[in-house]
């Protein structure tokens, strides 16, 4: 397929459709085939920014007509490749699309084009005494987090994408406008269409309208944080809070090598060992007595050095630290380019396989900080390397590979939040087996021709 053969026709169609809307301005197309991952930029053709459902149909049926790949894309921070223009085409950027179309207070769902972030959801949302719970670090778009089934910090205590995206409308491949639910909390009508679009990366449909749960804003919060002599102590103790049934909304592991650079990135003096960081939600009662239990048992594991934050400026700067640890991990190697890749085990055998990683990240001489959402199983690893080495990112790339086999092995999965892309194509099958051709199948459905974000998910050719 010559893409690019193609470009110049459709740009004056799309044009003649959204006006200045469409761009093939190189500096435009290369700013959208970049993103926060280590993959090389893969440039769009052209960049479209429409501002309506109809509009993004109507951009889709011309795609379709031309022969054209379609790309979504947010807020373009996604790890994995997500939103690279891998076969080039059309990519379609809802920076335009990002009201707030309705809020229900008394049903707490909200209503919201792709294109808002979670922080400005969030702002839009302050005066209802709602709010949308799900924080994956970056300021992503709704739109980007739900094509990744995205989750976070507090996934531990409200679930990721998949538990809070109640109904979408999606443009199918042909131009068709779906929408997968109604607003109503539970269904039992046909399949879950709604969940088979949330995390499928854009190759499915285009996702432009989102109803999502919101949550009450807890009457009273408090973080800490609490080091430990090693990491399996930390993981033991964070598991025991699991087991107790303490309500935690967040609990983050760091290891020592991440807060050496969280402490010179932000300039704070905590212990250089594998921190705990903890957040409670609830009454002021119910905050007070999770806070005493969490601080005995993680005494009883080797936590010491227990410290909370309970006033609005001290968590914030808490967890400012704890979000910006792509920066404080890439300080630790300065000019260096991060391989960053997540796996996600049963709690169970989460110290075993941290502990390994850790090992073999240092026997192979990376520096590699690790963090974790540790109450889900989930962790990331970012390995730094020097990007103009061939041989760095190589070995880069193997150490993945073994930490994804490890955590296979364990019954654990590929990636907890990244998603498929580009990245960890080579990966689902040896996860997923046959499920992997049921997936197929789905995409060949729905679309015939390949043209949904072309690259992503599946090994070799789309259907």
């Amino acid at each position: 397929m010559h893409v690019r053969d193609g470009a110049g026709a459709l740009a004056e169609r799309l044009s003649r459709l959204i006006g200045p809307r469409a761009s093939v301005a190189r500096a435009v197309l290369e700013q959208h085939g970049r993103s926060e991952s280590y993959h090389p930029a893969l440039a769009p053709d052209i960049v479209v920014f429409p501002e309506t459902t109809a509009e993004v149909a109507e951009i889709v049926r011309l795609c379709a007509a031309a022969g054209m790949p379609i790309v979504p894309y947010g807020a373009g921070t996604s790890l994995e490749g997500n939103a690279a223009a891998a076969a080039g085409g059309a990519c379609i950027d809802f920076a335009r699309m990002n009201k707030v179309l309705a809020v229900h207070g008394s049903d707490m769902d909200v209503v919201v084009q792709p294109g808002i972030t979670r922080k400005q959801l969030n702002a839009q949302l302050r005066d209802t005494g709602l709010f949308f719970p799900i924080d994956p670090g970056a300021d992503a778009s709704i739109g980007g987090m739900t094509s990744t089934r995205a989750s976070g910090t507090m996934a531990v205590r409200y679930g990721t994408m998949k538990d809070n995206v109640l109904a979408l409308e999606v443009v199918l491949a042909d131009g068709r406008v779906i929408r997968t639910a109604k607003r109503a909390r539970k269904s039992a009508a046909g399949y879950d269409l709604t969940r088979l679009f949330v995390g499928a990366e854009g190759t499915l449909g285009v996702i432009t309208e989102i109803t999502l749960k919101l949550h009450p804003v807890p009457p009273a919060i408090s973080a800490a944080t609490c080091s430990f002599p090693g990491l399996h102590a930390a993981v033991d103790a964070a598991i025991a809070l699991i087991q107790s049934a303490i309500p935690a909304a967040r609990i983050e592991l760091v290891d020592e090598v991440m807060m050496r650079g969280i402490n010179a990135y932000s300039g704070l003096g905590y212990a250089e060992a594998p921190t705990l960081f903890l957040e409670f939600h609830g009454t002021e009662a119910a905050v007070a007595e999770q806070a005493q239990i969490a601080e005995a048992i993680t005494t009883e594991h080797g936590g010491h050095g227990f410290a909370w934050a309970k006033a609005a400026e001290d968590r914030s700067r808490l967890w400012h630290a704890r979000d910006n640890t792509l920066y404080a991990g890439l300080g630790l190697r300065p000019g260096a380019r991060a391989v960053i890749t997540d796996v996600c085990v049963p709690i169970s055998r989460l110290a075993e396989c941290l502990t390994e990683t850790r090992r073999d990240a240092d026997s192979h001489g990376f520096v590699a900080p690790i963090v974790g959402h540790v109450g889900d199983g989930n962790f990331h690893m970012l390995i730094l390397i020097d990007p103009d080495d061939a041989s760095e990112l190589a070995g880069a790339k193997a150490l993945q590979g073994r930490m994804v086999a490890r955590a296979v092995a364990m019954d654990g999965t590929c990636t907890g939040e990244h998603g498929v892309g580009l990245g960890k194509i080579d990966y689902l099958t040896d996860e997923l087996g046959e499920a992997v051709a049921v997936m197929r199948s789905v995409k060949a459905a729905l679309d015939p021709s390949g043209l949904l974000n072309p690259g992503k998910i599946f090994a070799g050719a789309d259907p």
